[in-house]
């Protein structure tokens, strides 16, 4: 008895069964005030009014659940709209997944992938998936709002980060690999530093392994026109759904050499994959000393530029074994570009720093640069020497003609009539003592020069004079 009067009040408490409560109790307010009810006419009547009633409640409550839906999840489009007013009205308590994907990790609560039916993933603005089912591959899905459907899940479980992502491999700034014995007692870290130090180390031309720390700068190719998602929202990183299916579902699969397990290389350890590989390749081209030249391009640079190159550009020159350029110009195809572009992925930038090798070779190699900078020094003060001395040469010289022009500037004309020798003297002596009044006069060195030549000019006057007066008086 309990259940089925349970039951009853289970049905009466839905909108169907308010409504009848409430119009049963209308019409026994009507019997009680004399209605006839035993007549046909008023039964009709009265059960035309309560379909009338039953539709238009029906009618309400089908049009407040669309307005009031509205507020479940922030949905843009007509078709997310119409989606979630169907799944609000026929919710019986059951449910699918609910996820929340951000900055391209899935964020859920335990065991929400295992339930199964219609579920909602709500994607933030750096976030991408790509939906499938146990047999095929649905499709990717952007940012907003996706509604799943039966069993449909995210691929492998994880999300895409849309943002630009910056991974750093290699041995640390701190990090020692290569003392001998490796100050480091504890054996989960030494094992940490030596696992940072094979991730790039490699081997010279000459033998000698060393291994840098390399910064790889990457993200999902971006479309060239900015488009919003399926459910209507526009990324400021951008939404090419092309690229995320391709990274995703085009994997690629990695056999370990020592074991020949095959593993799964998910599209974020793709780009690091490819930059140490042509680390090693071109590394292999150049002796070590090659790689820390003083002077010109040295090798560590054009090795870094070529990794560039060949990351972002679908045809590079090539260089031979000792790290010299094709002399004939002639570009080869990328193929680390081409499986970038495969996976829809690009590779913004790529810096090499932070190499390190044994110390005992490091030693030798400084003593190396402190001699060639010396002989780089020493020669460089040779040049700066020279060109001193011609410096110097050709200001003497130049400084003579300026003197002979000015000594001679009262001597230019061929037809002038002989003069005395006083008088020669002073034309002689007039243009160089004026020139230096005029430019040189803040020169202290000039105003010795100044006082000879007054002197000389008041000996010239003095003399002058007094040569005229002996011809005055007719003395020789």
């Amino acid at each position: 008895m309990k259940r089925v009067f349970g039951g009853i009040a289970s049905s009466l408490q839905t909108p169907f069964g308010a409504i009848f409560v409430t119009a049963l109790v209308f019409h026994g307010v009507l019997y009680a005030l004399g209605v006839d009810y035993t007549n046909l006419v008023t039964l009709g009547v009265a059960g035309f009014i309560l379909v009338i009633d039953v539709a238009a409640a029906f009618f309400i409550l089908d049009k407040l659940i669309y307005f009031f839906s509205q507020f479940v999840l922030p949905v843009q489009t007509p078709d997310d709209r119409r989606e979630i007013h169907a799944r609000v009205s026929a919710f019986d308590g059951a449910r699918g997944p609910t996820l929340f994907v951000k900055n391209g990790r899935v964020i859920m609560h335990e065991g929400e992938t295992k339930k199964q039916g219609p579920g909602v993933i709500v994607l933030d603005t750096a976030s991408a998936v790509v939906l499938q089912t146990d047999t095929q591959i649905i499709g990717p899905a952007g940012p907003g709002i996706r509604f799943t459907r039966g069993r449909e899940k995210i691929t492998q479980d994880q999300g895409v980060d849309l943002r630009t992502q910056l991974q750093v491999i290699g041995p640390d700034v701190s990090d020692q690999p290569f003392l001998n014995p490796v100050p480091i007692s504890d054996p989960k870290k030494y094992n940490e530093l030596q696992a940072r130090r094979q991730q790039t180390a490699g081997l010279t031309r000459d033998g000698f392994e060393i291994s840098p720390s390399i910064s790889i700068k990457f993200r999902i190719k971006r479309p060239a026109q900015n488009t919003p998602s399926e459910s209507g929202v526009t990324s400021h990183y951008g939404y090419n759904a092309e690229a995320i299916l391709h990274a995703v579902t085009r994997e690629m699969i990695e056999l370990g050499a020592a074991d020949n397990k095959r593993v799964r290389m998910e599209w974020h350890r793709l780009p690091a994959h490819l930059v140490v590989n042509l680390w090693r390749e071109y590394v292999r081209k150049f002796k070590l000393e090659d790689l820390f030249k003083a002077e010109g391009v040295s090798g560590l640079k054009t090795i870094e530029d070529m990794i560039n190159r060949r990351v972002k550009r679908p045809f590079v020159v090539a260089l031979d074994d000792t790290g010299i350029p094709n002399p004939t110009g002639k570009a080869l195809p990328s193929l680390e570009y081409e499986q970038l572009e495969m996976r829809g992925l690009e590779i913004m930038d790529v810096r090499i720093r932070n190499v390190m090798f044994d110390p005992v070779i490091e030693e030798q190699t400084v003593k190396n640069w402190n001699a060639e900078w010396m002989k780089v020094a020493r020669r460089e003060e040779n040049i700066l020497n020279e060109r001193e001395k011609l410096i110097e040469t050709a200001a003497h010289n130049e400084a003579v003609k300026t003197f002979a022009r000015l000594a001679s500037q009262k001597f230019n004309n061929p037809i002038l009539p002989p003069q005395e020798l006083f008088a020669t003297l002073q034309n002689l002596i007039e243009p160089l003592r004026e020139t230096i009044l005029i430019k040189s006069r803040a020169n202290n060195q000039m105003e010795a020069e100044i006082k000879k030549l007054d002197e000389i000019w008041k000996w010239l006057l003095i003399n002058k004079l007094d040569a005229a007066m002996r011809r005055d008086e007719g003395k020789p």
